[in-house]
């Protein structure tokens, strides 16, 4: 087997109940989960039973799936199973870094918690959303998005899908230009249009909050969203960058192959990441963590392999 990969989940993943059986079944998750909620107080309640308005907030979602992803990605370290890199998508970075040891995980609940606030605010400036556009190739979706003044492709997830962000009146008509191209464009479950120019005042106030904290190296890989290849002094520049940025997930993943990695594990809320990993390559194994049956499965499946 070459190297292992655990791939930290992101914002539009999240339901009631995530993280619930580890807290109950899990003693390093149910310590990190109270470590966390000495920061945030209510944090456990929102993953536990939040409503679904509740949990699409992105001021409440950040920092839930932050303590879901990290508390799976422990859950299953703490049964032998140690990445060789590690990825996030979008706010699933901070958990990858902190699980890394780039920053405590106390402080990458901190930065979550205010990335997810000033995010918020920026999303509720202007009406705005997020669509993800399937079936057709890249430079088609780019040269739609074209037509537009504020409508930007944004997350590169895989071949045939491409995620774009923009201002609501103009994705509507966006979507019916998708339609006529013999493409499909779905809506997605944020408050926002993420890593686009509608996130500048965000970025602008994150990257002047980050000031106040110190980053090390990461002590295992952590491929960069911004840049598809791994962090090194540039911590911070990076994680404010990735606000405005596209998230180059499909060259992330085809760079961690090409670097050796042959198995991938989603750990934190759902299998979305998962899906993107299949659609990538058919040469690699993939699996998800997110609670302790998953967790089983995925040791079980891993010593035998």
């Amino acid at each position: 087997m070459g190297k292992i990969a655990f791939l930290f989940s992101g914002q539009g993943a999240q339901y009631s109940g995530m993280g619930l059986d580890l807290y109950n079944n899990s003693p390093i998750a149910k310590e990190l989960f109270e470590q966390l909620e000495i920061i945030k107080s209510g944090n456990m309640e929102l993953c536990f039973v939040g409503t679904k308005e509740e949990l699409t907030k992105t001021i409440n979602t950040q920092p839930c799936l932050y303590s879901v992803d990290l508390a799976a990605a422990l859950s299953l370290k703490s049964r032998g199973i140690n990445a060789d890199v590690v990825a996030g998508f979008s706010l699933g970075e901070l958990a990858a870094l902190s699980f890394a040891g780039s920053m405590s995980y106390m402080d990458g609940f901190k930065i979550v918690c205010k990335r997810g606030e000033y995010m918020q605010a920026a999303g509720d400036e202007r009406e705005s959303s997020m669509m993800a556009v399937l079936k057709l190739d890249n430079e088609t979706v780019e040269s739609l998005c074209k037509k537009y003044n504020e409508v930007y492709p944004v997350n590169y997830n895989y071949p045939g899908q491409l995620v774009v962000s923009g201002l609501k009146s103009e994705m509507e008509l966006f979507k019916l230009d998708v339609k006529e191209a013999g493409g499909k464009a779905l809506p997605l479950s944020v408050s926002g249009a993420f890593h686009s120019p509608f996130m500048l005042s965000a970025e602008k106030r994150f990257k002047e909050y980050l000031k106040d904290f110190e980053f090390d190296i990461p002590k295992i890989p952590v491929y960069s969203n911004c840049t598809a290849v791994p962090y090194n002094h540039n911590v911070s520049e990076l994680l404010s960058k990735q606000l405005m940025n596209p998230v180059l997930w499909q060259k992330s993943v085809e760079n961690m192959i090409n670097d050796g990695v042959d198995t991938f594990i989603e750990v934190g809320v759902g299998k979305t990441l998962s899906g993107f990993i299949s659609k990538i390559s058919e040469h690699v194994s993939v699996y998800n963590v997110e609670d302790m049956e998953s967790i089983e499965n995925t040791v079980r499946s891993l010593k035998n392999a």
